[in-house]
């Protein structure tokens, strides 16, 4: 008997031990149990894919809207730190990623297809004004309920388009205009209702385009390999040439350079039967063999003015020349171009190739150096050795994050997003917030923050790592903020109407667009899906497209827009609750 009683008490404690932690919300474990399970439950549950689709992190916040439904919770001051912390890591580390190449998509060739791109953005905030304006605004009012549906409407829009970021622009910028109020829009419920069909739509739209414009997979593949012959990209082309062009007699590698008008790096050079490492000063005369290293769609035109291609064993020459792969670690180097470094004049080294982020660049002179890159040495092993103590070429020190680089950063964004900014006609000043501040400083950080000493370099795993870790923070405490409201918004208001609302948003500006860009620019339809999944931000997609395509057409089209289309979601679902707030 007493060591039943003994088991009884035993059970008791524990009981009450466990039951503490899952219900007492002042409790640091609570919160971090919490958290845990919902985003361990709403990653494994996103791996499901339903014909083919799966919603892959997003399901943390249907997750944590189950978990919020069914009575776990946490204190609200808790449970918005921890959302705001979140969100500031994720599109900061979004900003960091598109930074490098935000300015660069409006090169040529990337001005029409950001057009395009922009155009799908604005007729999706048009669609869904237009919707709002129609189903839900009271005209006979001002502010209430009409508030209230915007922010819902602002919700739906982010989901139509499966946009996380600009939800969390958006929720950020409703919590600063409803700051101590008892009851706020759980917006996160409208991106809910509209994400499953927000994906499928995209897709589907995508599809459809295709029966609309008659367009055959297999002419597209055709045309999309016609044009990489007729128009190689600026790779790399190495040839031996023999200079039998008069012209040049006497001339320096520069000189010719400049007269040609066509940028080479001639890293090796037979004289007389002696190999040496040229620079920009050497002699060129009649007889001399040069090899060298170009664009591909400029080696003709080279090989014509200096003298036809030879063959040279070059490795038997009475120099012993090695090629080796240098990788740049070292910050002081960071922003540097090439010609700045004098590689050729001072270390007796020629660099002819550049791989970076999975690209082969030729090493053009005004090309700047970044951390991370990897440069292919051409010359004396001991001289190369010196350029490599000179750019690093440290392993170690990559897999290390910038992290100071990343935290300065993330303080400038937080006080440049809090800055109030007054627009005409605008009662209230606008501020960024906490979305749109560090955004915009990460892009400004990635692409410029060498002129500054700021190392913004990370690992792609790194980044990925900050990124998703700030995202799952995000989504679970929206999830679970929303859950207590969610069921009744989707069973007895107006859930269904934000339903088909979203899958409208989602449908109507791709199809126009898409249509469009078939028909007047002629666009080929694999660079066209990439340039849909990068307007919408869509991973799914773009895994579509890649899939269907087999080629890089709709990768080039995604990166081409993604970068601007980010920054133009998060902007915007923010600008449409800071904006419109004061005229409804």
């Amino acid at each position: 008997m007493r060591r039943i009683i003994q088991l009884f008490i035993l059970h008791s404690f524990i009981m009450d031990w466990l039951i503490n932690l899952f219900t007492n919300t002042d409790s640091i474990a609570h919160i971090v149990v919490l958290y845990a399970l919902v985003i361990a439950v709403g990653i494994a549950l996103g791996r499901f894919k339903i014909f083919g689709i799966s919603l892959g992190v997003t399901f943390v916040l249907f997750a944590g809207i189950l978990a919020g439904h069914i009575g776990f919770t946490g204190t609200p001051a808790v449970l918005n730190y921890v959302q705001d912390f979140g969100l500031i890591l994720f599109v900061y580390c979004i900003g960091l990623q598109v930074g490098p190449g935000f300015f660069e998509s409006f090169a040529k060739g990337g001005i029409t297809a950001n057009m395009l791109a922009m155009g799908i953005v604005g007729l999706n905030v048009i669609t869904m004004l237009a919707l709002y304006f129609i189903l839900f605004y009271n005209p006979s009012i001002h502010g209430g309920e009409n508030v209230w549906n915007l922010s819902m409407m602002t919700g739906v829009l982010c989901g139509a388009i499966t946009n996380t970021p600009g939800l969390g622009a958006a929720s950020e910028a409703v919590n600063s205009i409803y700051k101590g109020a008892s009851q706020i829009p759980q917006i996160a419920s409208g991106y809910a209702c509209a994400y499953p069909l927000g994906v499928v739509g995209i897709i589907g739209a995508t599809i459809a385009i295709r029966y609309l414009c008659g367009i055959s997979l297999k002419k597209e593949s055709e045309q999309i390999e016609k044009e990489m012959n007729e128009n190689p990209h600026a790779k790399p082309h190495r040839m031996t040439l023999r200079a039998d062009n008069k012209a040049l007699s006497g001339r320096t590698i520069l000189q010719i350079r400049d007269f040609l008008g066509r940028n080479f790096v001639c890293s090796r050079f037979l004289h007389e039967g002696h190999v040496t490492i040229p620079n920009r000063d050497t002699i060129v005369t009649t007889g001399d063999l040069m090899y060298i290293t170009c664009a591909e769609d400029d080696w003709e035109a080279i090989s014509a003015f200096i003298g036809p291609v030879d063959h040279v064993e070059w490795d038997e020459q009475d120099v012993q020349m090695v090629s080796k792969n240098v990788l740049v670690t070292q910050p002081a180097v960071n922003g540097k171009t090439f010609g700045q470094l004098h590689f050729s004049s001072v270390y007796g080294v020629n660099v002819t190739r550049i791989h970076r982020n999975g690209m082969n660049l030729f090493a053009d002179r005004n090309l700047r150096i970044q951390i991370g890159d990897k440069l292919v040495c051409v010359g004396p092993e001991d001289a190369i050795e010196r350029v490599a103590n000179m750019l690093g070429n440290e392993v170690k020190r990559l897999d290390h994050p910038n992290l100071s680089s990343i935290f300065i950063g993330i303080v400038v964004g937080i006080i440049f997003g809090m800055m109030p900014i007054a627009l005409p006609g605008v009662p209230t000043p606008v501020k960024l917030g906490l979305a749109g501040g560090p955004l915009i400083i990460a892009i400004l950080i990635g692409r410029f923050g060498y002129r500054l000493h700021l190392v913004s370099y990370t690992t792609t795993s790194a980044n990925l790592m900050l990124r998703e870790f700030g995202l799952v923070l995000f989504l679970a405490s929206v999830g679970i903020k929303a859950g207590a409201t969610f069921w009744h918004t989707v069973t007895e208001g107006d859930g269904l109407t934000y339903v088909w609302a979203g899958f409208l948003i989602t449908i109507i500006p791709i199809l126009i667009i898409g249509v469009l860009a078939r028909l007047k620019y002629k666009m080929n339809y694999f660079t066209l899906m990439g340039l849909i999944a990068g307007a919408t931000t869509d991973p799914p997609a773009l895994a579509y497209a890649n899939q269907t395509a087999n080629n890089d057409a709709p990768a080039v089209g995604y990166s081409t827009v993604y970068p601007l289309c980010m920054f133009l979601r998060i902007l915007t679902a923010q600008l449409i609750i800071l904006l419109l707030y004061s005229l409804v």
